[in-house]
Formats: C-alpha cells, structure tokens, sequence
C-alpha cells in the first residue's frame, strides 16, 4: 500500500492525521459496515450502488476505509475489492476477534489459531500482501489477554499486518497491550451524546494514537429546539452533520468514519467536513455530554 496525497475535495477539509507516523490519511474517512445487509449480515440490498458509495467516497477525497471481518460476515471486505482494489492512495484498515454464527450474534473469539484465520481471510478478501491497520475488534474475557496480544505481534512480525489498534478498550488495556506491541489506533464508541471513553479520546491525543469513533453519527432522541437542532440550524447542516463536524472538532486525534449505503447520505457526510464551527457552537455541543 502506498501512502495517501493531499486531495482537493471535501473529505481533505478535515484535516490529515499521520497514523502510525507513516500514514497520512484526512480524518474524514468511511465505514463500511452499513455495506452488508441488515443487521450487518448478508449480501447488500444493492450491490451495484454499494459499490457506487465505495467509489464516491474516493472520488470526495476519503482515503482511510475501515472494515471488519465480521461484516457480513466477509461481504464488506469483498465489496471493498471489488470496488477499489489495487487501492491508490488507500489505507484500508480491518478487525477481527469476533465470530458471527447468525444474523444477531457477537461472539468474541481471541483465540490466536482464530485471529490467524481470520487475519489470512481478510488478505485474501481484500486482496493484500499486507493489511495497514489490523484492529482486535473485542478483547476476549475467555483468553488471556497477552496471548491475543502476542498473536498480534507474531502478525506484524511476520508482515502480514503493518500498524495495530484496539476496538472497545480501556486505557488499562491499552497500556497493557503497549506494552508488548506498538499500537497506532483505539476504536470506540463515542459520539456527541455517548461519551463514555472521554478518557480514552484524551489519553490517544497525549499519546498521538488515532481515536475512530464508532458509531459516529448518533445524536440522540434529542428534542426539537436542542442544542444539536440550534447549531444546525445556524449553519443550515443536518443534526447528523452537525454531530459529524463536532466529532472532527473536539480532538485532532479523530478518524472519522460515518457509514451509509446511500451514495447521497455520503455525500452528505463527507460535506460535514467543511463544516467550521464556532466558540459558541462547541460550547453548546459540549453540554450535552456534560
């Protein structure tokens, strides 16, 4: 994989973000869970405009993509091939450590024979020599902990994976995992209304680790005339970009990745990007989790 270049479009609005010191990606970047089918299991309702919101993306300037394995299972890594690959300028980031045995189940598996497995899957899927970012999606409680992170060491030992991340982990975890491998990135739940790894957002920007939100564009079962709906009617933005924006606002250590099957909700998203928002916006924005 080659490293990204600066693009003219809305996605480079939000700014770059060196990921592992030798990535530069802009920090508006895609999800692509919401490729698969619902519940994130099966084939896309459309696979055509998938495909089509693959390539839209690129075109607006994203360069970071991040999948998983387990989307689909294995649909969104195919659909990310078929519509991108060999990937100029891309960094494609994955995850494994869960298994899906049906359409509503997540099970963490952190068996290293299983993260191998699926770490070959994915370079098969997605058609790579090496993966650029490889993330353990869940931090499985039924394996010792240093036994997964070692799997991941022996990964990047071997080439097959070039930067590591965490998904849903503490700061504990974090420090505990560096302090067998070098990780570049930490992905979990945070949006403007659910801020419960505040500390983690923190501790990645003292540390220089991306931070990938998911879940990026939940703004609540917010009111009418709330603080979301007042700030997007100043800047006449949807709530979703509002939330968007602030998500690129409140660190420097953010990779954004809104997910959508819409080449128009894309198209929305990434406009967030361009988005500037005032003292007086944030302010507001910061009391809802406040």
């Amino acid at each position: 994989m080659s490293t990204s270049h600066p693009v003219s479009v809305p996605a480079a609005a939000a700014g770059t973000f060196s990921l592992g010191g030798d990535l530069t990606v802009n920090r508006m970047g895609f999800g692509a869970m919401r490729l698969t089918g619902k519940g994130i299991w099966g084939p896309p309702r459309d696979r055509a405009e998938a495909v089509r919101v693959l390539q839209r993306a690129v075109e607006l300037g994203v360069n970071f993509i991040d999948t998983a394995d387990s989307y689909g299972p294995h649909v969104a890594d195919e659909l990310i091939a078929e519509a991108l690959f060999p990937y100029p300028g891309l960094v494609i980031a994955t995850k494994g450590g869960l298994e899906r045995p049906g359409p509503d189940r997540w099970v963490e598996n952190g068996r290293p024979e299983y993260l191998r497995r699926q770490v070959e899957g994915s370079l098969r899927r997605l058609k790579l020599d090496r993966i650029d970012l490889w993330q353990l999606h869940r931090i499985d409680p039924k394996v010792p902990a240093d036994e997964q992170f070692g799997a991941m060491r022996e990964f990047q030992q071997e080439g097959l994976v070039r930067h590591l991340g965490l998904s849903e982990a503490s700061v504990e975890e974090i420090d505990r995992a560096r302090h067998m491998i070098p990780l570049v990135s930490v992905q979990n739940r945070y949006n403007v209304t659910d801020r419960k790894w505040e500390g983690e957002v923190s501790y990645c920007e003292r540390e220089q680790l991306a931070f990938i939100p998911w879940f990026p564009l939940s703004a609540g079962s917010l009111s009418e005339g709330g603080p979301l709906h007042r700030v997007a009617q100043r800047h006449g933005a949807t709530v979703y970009q509002i939330a968007l924006a602030w998500l690129l606002a409140h660190s420097p250590n953010m990779l954004v990745i809104p997910g959508t099957s819409s080449v128009a909700h894309l198209e929305e998203n990434i406009a967030a990007a361009e988005l500037k928002l005032s003292r007086r916006d944030l302010e507001e924005l910061d009391r809802i989790g406040g």
